[in-house]
């Protein structure tokens, strides 16, 4: 189990996750289409040509999935209780398919849990960076984790 426990998270800890990730169009598509978004600017290549952007967008649910997904392994792989929320989601500046990110999260704060005692909460910011080092995504999450075992 590669994640930690509340106990071993710091504020200010910080991860730059080794997994990175190509979007392709099937990614794109897939997801759109699963989640029925009938958006133009993520379908549609003619439409989107005539766009300020000029090809399609890749749907901002799955940066924000891949953004938490990629970031679990380091972080909260077997170790989380559950997702809590997540707050305060940008995409400050677009992202396309043949783009290549890569995560980094840092933790923001740590407290015990009012309702669970065997439990903390960690919040996490997560931040997503195309292949040149362009902030495309970022959001807090909110987890709670588990204690180390007596």
């Amino acid at each position: 189990m590669p994640g930690l426990y509340f106990e071993e998270f710091e504020v200010g800890q910080t991860f730059d996750h080794p997994i990175r990730r190509t979007i392709t169009e099937t990614d794109n598509v897939l997801l759109t289409t699963m989640t029925h978004n009938p958006a133009a600017l993520h379908l549609d290549a003619d439409y989107m040509k005539s766009t300020e952007f000029g090809k399609p967008l890749v749907n901002s649910c799955l940066t924000l999935s891949l953004m938490v997904g990629i970031s679990v392994n380091e972080t909260t792989h077997g170790t989380a209780v559950a997702n809590l929320g997540m707050d305060e989601v940008r995409f400050p500046k677009p992202l396309f398919c043949g783009d290549t990110l890569r995560i980094e999260s840092e933790v923001l704060e740590l407290r015990d849990s009012r309702s669970r005692p065997d439990n903390g909460i960690v919040v996490f910011a997560h931040r997503a960076f195309n292949q040149d080092d362009v902030l495309v995504g970022e959001c807090k999450r909110s987890a709670l984790m588990q204690r180390k075992p007596a």
